[in-house]
């Protein structure tokens, strides 16, 4: 006889955890921290001098003479994943309630599959947060990689802003590795693409008024290496418990230019940051007799991961970049 587990992982629920995702314009955290798998939940990686690689010795080798030699060297870093789970309670009562009305055809509802559909949810927008709080502050930045603009050069302001020349520094301001994606809230980017300078780039001066679709303004900058422009869209409620709701963006005013790559590990590859990441998202159940009168079931879900910035010296950071 098997023995009892206190959390039992329910492959249909797991499933629904993985699968639930909100809009794909709304959450970006995925792409600007990609999700890396790791071997154990501790893990190491190396941060690798880049000037090595660009570093060119003595090549020459005389008749008699030795063979000049190099050595490679890192940095290794460790690492350890973090826990991050929600439950949901639900009721048996509920249970089945539903179950009956989905036996006799007047509903397909699964209270469990609800359950943990919006504990999945509740998840990632966790997750979207960190992910903004780490790659829109300036101290993931090295100090020569990252600029604060304020008042008339914030590109809120049209008539004296030079939204140009400002990220083209920034293009120009990584080391080796030029940025490829833009990452900016919707509020920056409400702005920014209808800024006079970057409508008339794109209309050859024929006007500096309009909206610049995120297609044009990738084309307007692909020479400097750009090759993605992410929005992010989320909101999320700031207010303290208890309080009246008050939603505010999770991707503020700031811009970061970042060189990424989807293909770099823990091993190799240049990247500004990653998401080590242990295993899959579980979901499961566990049976809870202090719910309600006939007890119940608590609907978990959870995943182990860690974000961490690997190289700063691939990132560039406009901090404030709209009033």
């Amino acid at each position: 006889m098997a023995p009892n587990r206190p959390f039992v992982v329910d492959p249909v629920l797991t499933a629904i955890a993985i699968g639930y995702t909100n809009p794909a314009h709304t959450l970006i955290a995925d792409q600007v921290l990609p999700r890396v798998p790791v071997l154990q939940e501790q893990f190491k990686y190396t941060e690798y001098p880049l000037a090595e690689g660009f570093t060119y010795p003595e090549t020459e080798v005389g008749r008699k003479g030795r063979v000049n030699t190099v050595e490679f060297s890192g940095t290794e870093k460790t690492g350890s994943t973090t826990d991050h789970g929600l439950d949901a309670p639900v009721p048996n009562s509920d249970i089945k309630v539903a179950a009956a009305a989905r036996a006799q055809g007047r509903s397909v509802y699964d209270p469990e599959a609800r359950a943990a559909e919006g504990v999945a949810n509740l998840i990632q927008l966790a997750r979207e947060v960190r992910v903004a709080g780490i790659v829109h502050n300036l101290n993931s930045y090295a100090a020569a990689r990252r600029v604060t603009l304020a008042g008339t050069a914030q590109f809120s302001d049209y008539a004296n802003s030079d939204p140009i020349a400002v990220l083209r520094a920034g293009f120009d301001g990584t080391l080796v590795y030029r940025p490829n994606t833009m990452v900016m809230g919707r509020s920056v980017w409400g702005k920014i693409s209808s800024h006079p300078d970057l409508v008339n780039a794109v209309r050859g001066n024929l006007t500096n008024k309009g909206i610049l679709t995120p297609e044009e303004f990738v084309s307007l900058f692909s020479g400097d290496g750009l090759k993605k422009l992410l929005i992010g869209e989320p909101m999320v409620n700031v207010a303290k418990k208890g309080q009246a709701a008050q939603l505010a963006q999770v991707w503020g005013k700031h811009i970061a230019m970042l060189h990424i790559d989807p293909a770099a590990n823990t091993d190799q590859g240049i990247t500004f940051g990653m998401t080590a990441q242990f295993g899959e998202k579980i979901a499961g159940r566990i049976e809870d007799e202090d719910i309600g009168l006939e007890g119940g079931t608590r609907i978990r879900v959870g995943e182990k991961v860690r974000e961490v910035v690997i190289a700063q010296d691939v990132g560039y950071f406009v901090q404030n970049a709209v009033a």
